[in-house]
């Protein structure tokens, strides 16, 4: 019964979690949209193989076709040890509470402080040539704080982009100058989450790190080849229902 518990009952616990925050619209609080049908997918094929399991009888599986009689070492066959049986009593107890509590945790989502700890300086791993060749043919309304970020990280002619307007969303991250505009950018699910940011001069009072804002204002490149953007208005906003880019 713990074997069939810590195996079909487990992936039963979460694939039934993965279908109902799929169906409440919230499970792009932990993979891309775009891997939905896939998660989803997979978890009714795990459910339909969970009932299946039910026909094999308790001790089935432990059942090779033979006889082992007293020959059990002979066979191969260990005894546990009393601190084996111990690590896996406390493993199964663990990984069961891990799993249930996901039953009844409200979804939450990372972090401003996980995104400060991500960010390294290095231009984002997720920009590719295409976002900045897109970027310098002014075709830049569907940027997000991902996109500038890759501009403004690698961008050879700044002055293309002097000007442009923008309209953004995003939390606040320190910055010396004023506070950064940062984001987390998922590729497939919350595990590779990086972190993208732009400065946001202000000379007044700047909010606390983690509070949501839309900035709209403009790209100003300066003159020394940094790009920035000079806020017209910072509105503090609720976090959005989809907190991520992608």
């Amino acid at each position: 019964m713990g074997t069939r518990w810590l195996g079909v009952g487990l992936s039963s616990i979460i694939a039934v979690v993965t279908i109902s925050l799929a169906v409440t619209g919230r499970l792009s609080l932990y993979i891309n949209p775009e891997s939905t049908w896939f998660a989803v997918g997979m978890s009714v094929v795990l459910l339909v193989g969970a009932v299946a399991s039910f026909a094999l009888p308790l001790g089935a599986e432990d059942d090779h076709g033979h006889d082992h009689g007293d020959s059990d070492a002979a066979h191969g066959h260990h005894r546990r040890t009393p601190l084996g049986l111990v690590a896996t009593v406390t493993g199964g107890v663990v990984a069961s509470g891990v799993v249930v509590a996901t039953l009844f945790l409200p979804p939450a989502t990372l972090s401003a402080e996980l995104a400060m700890s991500r960010d390294v300086g290095a231009p984002p791993l997720f920009a590719g040539a295409d976002v900045v060749t897109l970027a310098a043919t002014g075709d830049t309304a569907s940027f997000g704080v991902g996109e500038w970020s890759a501009v403004f990280a690698t961008a050879t002619n700044p002055d293309v982009f002097d000007g442009a307007d923008i309209t953004l969303t995003g939390f606040v991250t320190p910055n010396g100058d004023g506070f950064d505009l940062t984001r987390l950018v998922i590729t497939h699910c919350v595990i590779d989450a990086q972190s993208a940011s732009i400065p946001i001069p202000v000379d007044g009072a700047v909010p606390e790190t983690g509070q949501w804002v839309t900035v709209e204002g403009t790209v100003h490149a300066s003159p020394d080849g940094r790009l920035s953007i000079d806020a017209g208005t910072v509105e503090l906003i609720d976090e959005p229902q989809d907190p991520y880019e992608y």
